[in-house]
Formats: C-alpha cells, structure tokens, sequence
C-alpha cells in the first residue's frame, strides 16, 4: 500500500471536509469531542519529544510515559496503557516499524509515526502494507492534531465493532452447545425438547451461572460417562 505524506495544509483541510460530514463526527474547537487523550511519546530526540509534549499539552492531552528507544517504549505502553502511541521511526534497540507492528497485533493501541522525508520515502517505495498513520518530522500542532482525531476516532470504532462480533461468536457457540445439551438431556432422560431446554434453563438460575456453562457442564459429563 503506498502512502501520501500529509502536509500540514492536507492535514488541516481533510479535518475540516470531515468535520463538515453531518453526524459522523462531532467536534469541538481544537479537535474532536474525546475527550483528554493519554499518550506515550517514543523518540530518541529530547527536543522533539519536549515539542511534542508541549504540542498534546495545549490540546489538552496528557503524556503518560517517554521513551527514548523502541524496548523502553514497549514496556511503557504495556503498563501504562495509552490511548494512542506517538512514535519515531527510527530509536534504538527496537525501530519504530517494529515496535508499531508489536503494537498492532496485541491491539495495545493506536500508532502514529513520525518519519523524516528520507525515511517516508523508503516506506512508499517498499510498498509497506501497514496501518499506520504516518507524519513527517518536523511535527507541528496544524500536522498532528487532525491525524490523532482521526485516528483515535477509527481506532475507537474498529474497537467497537471488533466487540460486537466477538459478542456475536459467543451467542452462535452458546446456541450451538445448549443444543447439543439439549439432545444429550432428550436421550438419556427421555424427555421432550422442551423440557430439556426448561432443565438447562434452571439450572443457570439456580447456580448463577450462564446457560453456556451449564451446557458445557452436561456434555463433558456426558463424555466422561461414554
């Protein structure tokens, strides 16, 4: 997937065409309605992470935790849990591609990073295939604001939807073991499809547990017997 460096002008006019979108987001003066935003800031360069802070700390943003190389950085983000991630391409011990990739696939949190032109360059070229939003150094209040809103706006519905399958995946498998428990009940006792659904149904009552549990229950015991 190739990438389009943002300018600070790009950055600033893609916010503002999306906050013009009626009911797609809301936002405040600044930036978008989420509230203070926690954020571990990665880089190697004590200037730009002191600009950095400065920058989130006008916004209204909290810095949680500063690293100067990539292990540091992992270890932060661990035990601090931020809400986004705001990385150098290029640290120490662990590069940023590296550290983002590790961030991504654990789901720890959202990753901007911050590459120079030379840098960006190499990315587009190699055709890297990740989800990151990129930024280039020097970073600027104009350049970074609008790509954290969206980002974090992204994130948070990828989250939410993320939720709503695993809730889904959940409701198919309980279905699918209460049946199974179902016809264990109506072979061994005899008794109607109805009735066994009743039994699993007060059994979960009974003991405060879910009808998924109580399912689980009735077909290991089952196997254990066979």
């Amino acid at each position: 997937m190739a990438y389009h460096k943002l300018t600070g002008e790009e950055a600033l006019r893609i916010f503002e065409l999306i906050s013009e979108i009626p009911g797609l987001l809301i936002f405040r003066e600044g930036g978008l309605s989420l509230g203070e935003i926690r954020v571990v800031i990665a880089d190697a360069d004590t200037q730009s992470r002191k600009s950095l802070k400065a920058i989130l700390a006008q916004a209204g943003h909290m810095v949680v935790g500063e690293a100067e190389d990539g292990l540091t950085a992992l270890k932060l983000v661990r035990t601090r849990q931020p809400d986004m991630v705001i990385l150098d391409a290029r640290m120490a011990v662990m590069d940023g591609a590296e550290l983002a990739d590790i961030i991504e696939e654990d789901g720890l949190a959202p990753v901007v990073m911050m590459t120079s032109e030379n840098q960006f360059r190499i990315n587009e070229q190699g055709g890297d295939n990740k989800n990151f939003a990129y930024i280039s150094k020097p970073v600027s209040e104009r350049s970074l604001l609008p790509i954290m809103d969206i980002v974090m706006s992204n994130y948070r519905r990828i989250r939410s939807l993320e939720q709503e399958v695993a809730k889904l995946r959940d409701v198919i498998e309980t279905r699918k073991l209460v049946e199974k428990a179902k016809g264990i009940l109506m072979d061994s006792l005899g008794i109607p499809e109805a009735e066994a659904f009743k039994r699993i149904q007060k059994q979960s009552m009974n003991k405060r547990v879910s009808m998924k549990s109580v399912a689980k229950a009735i077909i290991l015991a089952d196997e254990i017997n066979k």
